[in-house]
């Protein structure tokens, strides 16, 4: 049997329930949690950042030395290159020059013998006689390097710059019947190219650009920014022109091997030869070391290396002292020149 409840009873809503809102103390607890959490965060971010960071500064530096004396040993790898010419047939000049920066046809001519020269901690290297090559900006008691040789490729050809007047080129004769002059070094414009082909008849001779690079290291970058950095002066003809590499180029040294036997390998290693015609003449190795840095510092990091990077002009290790905080590396090759030791390899 159904109870009927009264109308009252049945019309009672119950009592609503208690609402419970975020109190202080929990707000507080989430906020440190999440700070807990974002300072965790942001911590594996700066480490991740500064890791980066460290990476690309290192891989920089690995890759400016690497750079450097790539540069430098291809060039140095053709160094008394002048295609078809008998350099050994031209008579050596009596003295070094006293101007090697000089802009004269005549003197070009005279040191074609004279693939390489050195100059020990700058010693030596003529800053007056020529404005444009006074290397103001030369890093102190660093080694400065002269090449001379001619282009691999032959002027107008494909690939190949083509003749610009005022340029300097050699042109090297190829008939037998031109017996007066075997070749012609000047600029174009100016001196007369006539040499004949094999063939004779009138076609003249190819021409290849003569030049004429000196490497150095600069306390600037050239463009304001006061780094080390390995330049290059070059010859254009009329004048010189430079051209800055490789940043972070902190110290240069070369060696040179001398071949005192005339069998085309070196038989001794000095970092500053004697001044003659005949020990220039008698090199045919270069033991190339540079030292590299990073470009910026690293942050909690002191260099505290000392770096030897070949021989002093008495034949001595030289040393560079421990630096600040830059990341460095010595990079050291050593480089047979081709073509001056070609000519004097025995069977």
């Amino acid at each position: 049997m159904n109870r009927k409840l009264p109308s009252a009873a049945r019309f009672r809503t119950p009592p609503p329930r208690r609402m419970a809102g975020l109190s202080l103390i929990e707000l507080m607890i989430s906020i440190t949690i999440g700070l807990m959490i974002l300072s965790g965060v942001a911590f594996v971010f700066v480490n991740t950042s500064q890791a980066r960071n460290e990476v690309e500064r290192t891989s920089r530096q690995i890759e400016n030395g690497r750079y450097a004396v790539e540069v430098i040993a291809d060039d140095l790898r053709l160094a008394g290159f002048y295609g078809e010419l008998n350099v050994g047939a031209i008579t050596a000049p009596g003295a070094l020059p006293a101007d090697q920066c000089s802009l004269t046809a005549a003197d070009w001519n005279l040191w074609i013998p004279l693939h390489v020269q050195g100059y020990d901690n700058g010693a030596g290297f003529d800053k007056v006689t020529t404005a444009d090559c006074a290397l103001a900006d030369q890093k102190a008691n660093t080694d400065i390097l002269l090449i001379r040789r001619a282009r691999t490729c032959l002027a107008d050809a494909s690939g190949c710059e083509a003749v610009a007047s005022g340029k300097p080129y050699v042109q090297v004769s190829l008939c037998a019947e031109d017996v007066t002059t075997q070749h012609v070094l000047g600029l174009q414009g100016t001196a007369t190219f006539d040499l004949k082909k094999k063939a004779c008849g009138t076609t003249v001779a190819d021409k290849r650009q003569y030049l004429v690079h000196i490497y150095y290291i600069s306390t600037n970058n050239g463009a304001g920014v006061t780094v080390p950095t390995l330049k290059r002066l070059e010859l254009t003809g009329g004048a010189w022109s430079t051209t800055a590499l490789v940043e972070g180029i902190e110290e240069f040294n070369v060696a040179y091997g001398l071949d005192t036997n005339g069998n085309g390998a070196p038989d001794s290693y000095s970092a500053s030869p004697a001044a003659t015609v005949a020990a220039w003449m008698s090199v045919v190795s270069v033991q190339l070391h540079i030292l590299a840095r990073s470009l910026e510092t690293s942050p909690g990091y002191t260099d505290a290396k000392t770096y030897t990077i070949g021989i002093d002009a008495a034949g001595d290790p030289l040393t560079v002292e421990p630096g600040l905080g830059y990341r460095r590396h010595v990079y050291t090759s050593l480089v047979r020149l081709n073509n001056p030791a070609g000519r004097k390899d025995v069977p």
